[in-house]
């Protein structure tokens, strides 16, 4: 099978401030992923920098893209090859839209 690479973006970054308040304690250094920001998956490899627990929430959509999955769910996307999903912190989740490339892996 020919492994395809994966584009995925950054859609939306929430934060908030009242569970973090009420449950979080300080970190010393949170999120720094920008809006529209870009990473490109060489198949089901890491995107270099990419945060690590941000890739536990996506790798599994990631692999599936870069082996041809398609039609997640039946029909939850409009474009067939594309996921979006969230990392899981619950007190800064960002949202990440996952879009297999027209371009094969290295």
């Amino acid at each position: 099978m020919i492994l395809q690479k994966v584009k995925i973006t950054v859609v939306k970054k929430v934060r908030h401030d009242d569970l973090i308040e009420k449950y979080e304690n300080p970190l010393e250094h949170e999120c720094d992923v920008e809006l529209n920001q870009v990473f490109i998956a060489n198949g089901w490899e890491k995107p270099e920098n990419f945060c690590d627990s941000a890739w536990e929430s996506l790798s599994p959509f990631v692999l599936a893209l870069a082996n041809g999955a398609e039609d997640f769910y039946d029909g939850w996307m409009k474009n067939k090859k594309s996921a979006m999903i969230s990392c899981n912190d619950g007190f800064r989740p960002v949202s990440f839209l996952l879009e297999t490339m027209d371009e094969k892996a290295d």
